[in-house]
């Protein structure tokens, strides 16, 4: 049955209280919050936990340390770094990102939540973090932990990738975002989705909102927020060509800026029939020896997997050009391939080479 849910002010206050006894207050980006690391932490924590985060945070920081230094970087550093984060558009549009700060805004954010949404990788949700939390401005946000507190203590039926649904948790951020601590508040009520109100076993007894929340009252809260319809995902495959040297290097290709690995490192992929001869030809090599396959693997995606089927071959060029570098490709000792942002199934597949052995005869 219905319950009264709390006043703005008390729901800030429960939570409030609540944060300074039991909240995160020690995270890196937190000391100091200033725009740019709390911007950087609010690109990493998407679809990405907190203590994954932190090591990838603090080495970035220690190379990137302001906008003007990621500015100004080449993109293969900043992907580099970014490698095992996943999602690495984030990454390109962090890198676009600071370019365009740089170039339009000196270096500085701008003050509004309007503006900052405008900028590459940054939506309302993540422009609202960055300002409430780096300069105290009353902004709502709307990430996965909210939605899923808002959700519960209203019993607020759907999937929140639904306009409507989404439109209502909007009304009710904005509706529970106070006037003071607006850092604190943010910070507290992203923590309360991480920590208590958690997707699949919620923590209501420990919950400072427990009195209020529509969903503890009808004894269900694990219905809320409603799940994404489920569809099975496609299956694709590829082969991934590991073109080796008569040293033992590997060959690496920079693939698209758009699409799946963009503006990262690769092995060649390709999915005919007969895909080695091709691929040799196109790129101006020639076979020493017989094509090993090794263990196929699955990648999964967020829409499909992606079952890859590696193929090792020694190769030598075709004439007598330098092939050191070529084209968007180059070749790197697969077990220090520098400062280049790879593929996850390209770091995987690196770790289990050998390293580049002595010429040999050809």
């Amino acid at each position: 049955m219905p319950i009264e849910s709390l006043s703005p002010k008390r729901f800030s206050q429960a939570l409030l209280a609540w944060y300074d006894q039991h909240g995160r207050q020690d995270l890196p980006w937190q000391h100091p919050r200033t725009p740019y690391q709390v911007w950087i932490s609010e690109i990493m924590l998407q679809q990405t936990q907190v203590a994954t985060v932190i090591p990838y945070f603090e080495r970035f920081m220690e190379r990137f340390p302001d906008v003007q230094t990621l500015a100004l970087a080449e993109q293969d550093e900043v992907l580099h770094l970014w490698t095992g984060l996943g999602y690495y558009a984030r990454a390109r549009n962090l890198h676009k990102c600071a370019r365009q700060l740089l170039e339009n805004y000196q270096g500085e954010f701008p003050n509004t939540v309007d503006e900052m949404a405008t900028l590459p990788g940054i939506g309302r949700s993540t422009a609202g973090a960055i300002l409430a939390q780096s300069r105290g401005v009353r902004a709502a946000i709307l990430d996965g932990n909210v939605k899923r507190v808002l959700a519960r203590y209203h019993a607020v039926p759907g999937w929140p990738g639904k306009k409507p649904v989404e439109t209502r948790l909007w009304e009710l951020s904005e509706h529970y975002t106070p006037d003071t601590r607006l850092a604190d508040y943010t910070q507290a009520i992203m923590d309360l989705g991480a920590t208590l109100c958690r997707r699949g076993t919620p923590d209501c007894g420990a919950c400072p909102l427990q009195r209020g929340c529509q969903a503890h009252a009808n004894g269900n809260p694990q219905d809320y927020p409603g799940k994404k319809p489920k569809k099975a995902l496609p299956v694709r495959a590829t082969t991934m060509l590991i073109l080796r040297d008569p040293t033992g290097r590997v060959w690496l290709e920079q693939r698209p800026q758009q699409g799946i690995w963009g503006g990262l490192w690769c092995f060649p992929q390709t999915e005919t029939e007969h895909p080695l001869a091709e691929a040799l030809s196109a790129r101006a090599f020639s076979a020493v020896d017989a094509p090993q396959p090794l263990a196929s693997f699955r990648h999964t995606f967020s829409h499909y997997h992606l079952d890859i089927s590696p193929l090792e071959v020694t190769v030598q060029a075709a004439g007598t050009r330098d092939t050191t570098s070529l084209g968007d490709g180059r070749w790197v000792d697969p077990r220090a391939p520098g400062k280049l942002g790879l593929a996850a199934p390209v770091k995987k597949l690196l770790a289990t080479l050998d390293a580049p052995r002595q010429p040999r005869m050809v």
